[in-house]
């Protein structure tokens, strides 16, 4: 049993001022696997107050003291790898070797990645006689996810600690195993007490946040709707907001591609982490003639998707991460069939065999028209919709077609994939299976959010810029 019922606030563990609690539910056995404390107004406080009294002091380091502190924090995290793994299987369910090979990796990536590009970063820039001086922001509120806890949460990190920034992180409450592990790594790196600081909490706690007068600048990561109230909130002090939000990723395979490959890839693509990843390829196109094709190449590998116990090393896919979630999924779902979209493999309910845990049978509709709420909304689950195109126009008029701008795929000959990648309205565009690294700027256009994380890009949003003219 999990125990987050203290928060780290100016370098210590600190009890909660109130007495409200969070029943952490393990996904894949539906028992209770930890209780989690949540914080209050005051304790928002108390955790703003540190990392303000902290700030004047750590954003005046120089670049090699928080390189030190960023590659001891590195050497931390890579001693508890196993335990990190572990947490996330147990908070989110996601599968043994997702959690190893992509959950954890990610985030030693992000971390190594800060430290490289604060090596790298230029603070200051010479224009005639003035002096471009790009300073730390101020004391930020970090907001993070349940669906990669880790990669989101340390990407926001190594960025505002390489800027020069003291945070309060909040991390989603299905996601506070890591998170607390994150903590113990970075109390042990020897950060400064009131650097980083740590609260639990839903919707009262994000709210304290945004709101807060001493907090510079907020970074959410989540829903479009969630995003939007933070950044109502927000406004009203005009601190910053940068925000990663909802997707709902077009997949274009162009009729030179390689065809099976990328089919194979595109549905692999969704079906990993169970879903429950904002940039997955959700909607893909597909030419009009070539439909039946793409149907029979799903249907001949729906076995690779094996769902099952996330602590074993085959297992594919894991559960969604709660109750509330896996009945939203089963409602999309339901409205797929209802509107009359051919069910290729999946569909409602559990997989047979399986009576417990919130797992979601891999779903892929075809013959999707894209005024269907199934290739409109972000689901969230295992769920693929594929549509037809007629040309490449319309391919692109489709992939255009919606509220998001977070991610794209484009695939076909190398010059052809180019072009067409250029007219899609996304932040990220994948030519080619061509991976996103956190050396690259990462962010959405449209409800997709605002601002970018990843690279110079990222590190930049935490610093405010100052002309100092004649120095």
């Amino acid at each position: 049993m999990q125990d987050c019922s203290s928060f780290y606030i100016d370098g210590v563990w600190q009890k909660p001022q109130g007495s409200e609690k969070f029943t952490a539910i393990n996904p894949a056995t539906e028992m209770q696997s930890g209780t989690v404390a949540l914080a209050n107004k005051q304790d928002v406080d108390s955790a703003v107050s540190a990392a303000n009294r902290a700030f004047e002091s750590f954003s005046a380091t120089s670049r090699n003291e928080r390189l030190e502190l960023l590659e001891a924090i590195l050497v931390q995290y890579d001693r508890r790898t196993d335990n990190l793994a572990i947490a996330v299987r147990e908070e989110m369910g996601a599968p043994k070797t997702l959690a190893e090979e992509a959950h954890v990796t990610s985030g030693r990536l992000n971390i190594a990645t800060a430290i490289d590009i604060l090596r790298k970063f230029d603070f200051e820039e010479r224009v005639g006689t003035a002096l471009i001086c790009k300073e730390p922001i101020g004391p930020c509120a970090l907001i993070t996810p349940w669906n990669w806890p880790l990669s989101q949460t340390t990407l926001k990190l190594g960025a505002a600690l390489a800027a020069g920034c003291t945070v309060v992180l909040k991390p989603s409450e299905h996601a506070c195993f890591s998170a607390r592990i994150l903590a113990e790594i970075f109390h042990d790196a020897g950060t400064p007490p009131g650097v980083f600081n740590m609260i639990y909490g839903i919707g009262e706690a994000g709210a304290a946040l945004a709101e807060h007068p001493d907090i510079a600048m907020v970074s959410f990561t989540g829903s479009t709707r969630a995003g939007v109230d933070v950044a109502r909130r927000a406004a009203f002090s005009v601190k910053r907001v940068t925000q990663e939000l909802g997707g709902k990723s077009p997949n274009i395979i162009l009729d030179d591609a390689d065809f099976e490959t990328a089919v194979i890839e595109g549905t692999e693509a969704v079906m990993s982490n169970s879903g429950q990843t904002c940039v997955a390829p959700t909607r893909m196109l597909v030419p009009a003639h070539r439909m039946e094709q793409v149907k029979a190449l799903i249907a001949a590998v729906a076995d690779q998707f094996i769902v099952d116990d996330p602590a074993k090393p085959d297992t594919f896919l894991g559960p969604v991460v709660s109750r509330a979630q896996w009945e939203r999924v089963q409602t999309l779902i339901a409205s797929g069939i209802d509107e009359g979209a051919s069910l290729v493999i999946g569909g409602l309910g559990r997989p047979p065999h399986l009576d417990k845990g919130w797992f979601v049978r891999p779903t892929v509709f075809a013959d999707v028209e894209p005024d269907m709420e199934i290739a409109r909304v972000e689901i969230f689950g295992p769920v693929l919709s594929i549509l037809s195109y007629r040309d490449e126009e319309h391919a692109i008029a489709l992939a255009n077609d919606t509220n998001y701008g977070l991610a794209a795929r484009v695939q076909g000959s190398p010059e052809r994939s180019a072009r067409v990648a250029r007219r899609l309205r996304s932040g990220f565009v994948s030519v080619n299976g061509a991976p996103w690294s956190s050396a690259l700027p990462f962010g959405g256009y449209k409800q997709s959010g605002n601002g970018r994380e990843g690279g110079a890009m990222g590190l930049a949003e935490y610093l405010e810029v100052k002309t100092l003219a004649g120095a």
